[in-house]
């Protein structure tokens, strides 16, 4: 089981809750995106990875999160030391990170360990998981009967109505809430929070916990980390399945530049031979999993 962090918080800020669409492209947004010149593949001394220094469940610099493990079994099998290149997601961490370089000078990180398949601004690799949008509750408040978004929606008015759901401003589980009837109920969180003490999993360990919010609507790997592998008092994590014009699944592959296609490739191979160790330890942070469509697959640049 994954190591919960010593003391409250790390102190540098960290990823927005709203992960992937409106979470992870709005945290990242940096500008234009566009393939640069094909560079030759250059010898490596290490695995250089871009990442947000305080990011649980994914990575933080105590290399605690999923991502860090996965990074160190790359670096494994390369035969390579792993070096981190920390920088906050939420200040364009594309441009100040993987295509961050100065004349005469190296980019500072080669590989992001997670981006949503489709993101434009980086060349992604085919999927290694798959994760839904949850609805995270205690226990023992009176929807332990619920166990799946279906019946969430099928309480009833009545027991919706007195709801308090804390939702992500542009993110999918907000388009979700509308189509449902739900806007009345939701307590808004902004996407992009530019406070110097936040963290993924606030609106669980603290909003939630604390009966501010009955209900938390965060992307998969958020939900069930602070909901249950960290968490300090019973929690209930329920996927919400996708809609007709509401994706609430979403696929994540590592990110490389443009123009570095050995490299992808090289990438890609790692997540094949080693796709069993992967979900191993993406099941010791209880990340709930879903099926990858056909379709999904690396943007081939």
């Amino acid at each position: 089981m994954p190591e919960r962090p010593a003391g409250r918080h790390p102190r540098r800020a960290g990823r927005i809750a709203a992960m992937i669409v409106a979470g992870i492209a709005a945290a990242l947004a940096s500008g234009a995106a566009g393939a640069q010149e094909r560079a030759p593949a250059p010898e490596r001394k290490a695995l250089r990875v871009c990442q947000d220094p305080n990011n649980l469940p994914f990575a933080n610099d105590r290399q605690q999160g999923f991502e860090n493990r996965i990074a160190e079994l790359f670096g494994k099998s390369l035969d390579l030391p792993v070096t981190y290149y920390n920088y906050p997601q939420r200040f364009v961490f594309i441009r100040n990170t993987l295509r961050y370089k100065l004349p005469g000078e190296d980019y500072p990180c080669d590989i992001i360990m997670g981006l949503p398949v489709g993101f434009g601004q980086a060349s992604v690799t085919r999927p290694y998981f798959r994760s839904p949008y949850v609805l995270v509750f205690p226990a023992g408040k009176g929807l332990d009967d619920v166990r799946s978004s279906d019946d969430f929606l099928a309480l009833g008015p009545d027991r919706l109505a007195g709801l308090k759901i804390g939702v992500f401003d542009q993110s999918p589980a907000s388009q979700w809430m509308a189509r449902h009837n739900l806007v009345d109920q939701g307590v808004p969180y902004h996407t992009i929070n530019m406070e110097m003490d936040y963290y993924p999993g606030r609106i669980i360990e603290q909003d939630l916990a604390s009966g501010k919010i009955d209900v938390a609507i965060v992307w998969g790997p958020v939900g069930s980390y602070y909901g249950k592998v960290a968490a300090k008092q019973p929690m209930h994590v329920v996927p919400i399945r996708s809609e007709p014009g509401i994706p609430m699944e979403f696929s994540v592959g590592m990110g490389v530049r443009y123009g570095e296609p050995e490299w992808k490739k090289q990438v890609e191979q790692f997540i094949d031979a080693h796709r069993a160790e992967i979900l191993s330890i993406l099941a010791e942070y209880r990340v709930p999993l879903s099926k990858e469509p056909p379709a999904a697959a690396a943007d081939g640049r």
